[in-house]
């Protein structure tokens, strides 16, 4: 299993909603040069968290994006299984992992899957939030 960009950017885009919640709307534009991200790429992004209520659009000259819920709501397993389908290793529906379902080797996948599903569905966008904080109080020049 491999995350891609989209997975990525969706997770670095709800970070950067939650970190810059002042009440008022991040504009995409503003989010795309923080994060050093092609605004026409978020905008595919924003789409898809839009779409499914994870975030809220508001129209207008001072209008953005803003999370739906509170960060402690949202998983990363959410943000991943919604950009990028399953998270699992392993492609349960192909004719070869049939016969390997049998086999020791099938302990192996459901372990890894297991063990994926266990980190991605106890990491919330608010732990994202702290580790961030925590970072930035470490820096020293």
């Amino acid at each position: 299993m491999r995350i891609s960009s989209k997975g990525r950017y969706a997770v670095r885009l709800m970070l950067d909603l939650a970190i810059n919640d002042s009440g008022e709307p991040v504009r995409l534009r503003d989010a795309a040069r923080r994060q050093n991200i092609s605004e026409k790429y978020l905008e595919q992004v924003i789409s898809i968290l839009n779409k499914a209520g994870y975030v809220r659009s508001i129209r207008g000259p001072q209008g953005g994006y803003v999370l739906a819920n509170r960060p402690s709501w949202y998983t990363m397993g959410m943000i991943l299984r919604l950009t990028e389908g399953s998270l699992c290793p392993v492609d349960y529906e192909t004719d070869g992992f049939r016969e390997e379902a049998e086999s020791a080797t099938s302990i192996l996948w459901d372990k890894l899957n297991n063990a994926i599903n266990e980190v991605v569905d106890n990491i919330t966008l608010e732990d994202l939030m702290e580790w961030q904080m925590a970072k930035a109080d470490s820096y020293v020049i």
